[in-house]
């Protein structure tokens, strides 16, 4: 047992694969300043965070915009020296504007196609990554999309009648009168 060396726990971390709605919705691919690498926006997971709290932290720092998250992805693992680092991405879709500067040791953002996206990669564990769960994720987005684009209408149309039925008096005393007549 003496040559044998002790396990290390895994390095875990967390990201997401991040669209932006266009024509055709593009992909966030960051630059890496140390090593000019390009990759999908992660990190590690600090010790009081989960997975999906990091991963919301690391894209806001990396690519500097704030996210709807849609669906979870899936997880990659791989050799870091003599650690493995597991990896967990989310679906998600940038909000706005950027929201912040992005942090100093990623170099630039490109929004990018999909097939463009997958190109760009560096690394090829993450080029097949985003080859399968892409087209994934652009559905996810788009199907929640579609659902929330439905729902602050209808609340909309909701809140616009009744305040319509109080500002007229047709509130409650008019219901009343309705059901007692």
């Amino acid at each position: 047992m003496q040559g044998r060396k002790k396990a290390r726990s895994p390095i875990l971390a967390a990201g997401g694969v991040v669209l932006r709605s266009s024509r055709e919705p593009l992909i966030a691919v960051v630059q890496l300043r140390k090593y000019n690498d390009w990759v999908l926006p992660k990190g590690k997971i600090n010790d009081d965070e989960s997975a999906l709290a990091a991963a919301r932290r690391e894209v806001l720092e990396e690519v500097g915009h704030k996210t709807y998250v849609h669906a979870f992805l899936g997880t990659i693992a791989y050799d870091v020296g003599e650690r493995i680092k597991v990896v967990q991405f989310w679906a998600m879709r940038a909000v706005g504007g950027p929201a912040r500067r992005l942090m100093p040791d990623v170099k630039a953002v490109e929004w990018l196609p999909l097939d463009e996206a997958i190109k760009r990669l560096s690394r090829s564990r993450e080029q097949v990554f985003l080859r399968s769960v892409g087209p994934v994720a652009i559905k996810a987005i788009r199907r929640s999309a579609r659902r929330s684009e439905m729902i602050p209408a209808t609340r909309y149309a909701h809140d616009l009648r009744t305040f319509r039925a109080r500002a007229y008096g047709r509130g409650e005393q008019a219901s009343r009168a309705q059901a007692t007549g």
